[in-house]
C-alpha cells in the first residue's frame, strides 16, 4: 500500500504542537490595519488555535 501524501497547502498554513493541538496564524494582517485600534493589531500577532473538529481533519490531511 503506498504512502498517503501531505497536502502541502494545509502543511504550510497549520502547524501541530506536541500534545496534537492545532495552531494557525491570525488573519488579516496585510494591510488596513492603521483604521484598528491597538488592541486588535496586538490581537492579531498571537497565533490562535483551531476547533476541535477542524483539528482532526487537518491533521489527517498533514499526517500527524
Amino acid at each position: 500500500m503506498p504512502k498517503i501524501k501531505t497536502r502541502q497547502a494545509v502543511a504550510k498554513r497549520f502547524k501541530v504542537t506536541k500534545k496534537k493541538k492545532v495552531i494557525k496564524r491570525s488573519t488579516g494582517q496585510d494591510h488596513y490595519n492603521a483604521r484598528e485600534s491597538g488592541k486588535q493589531k496586538r490581537s492579531k500577532r498571537l497565533d490562535k488555535s483551531v476547533s476541535e473538529a477542524d483539528a482532526r481533519n487537518i491533521r489527517r490531511m498533514i499526517g500527524a
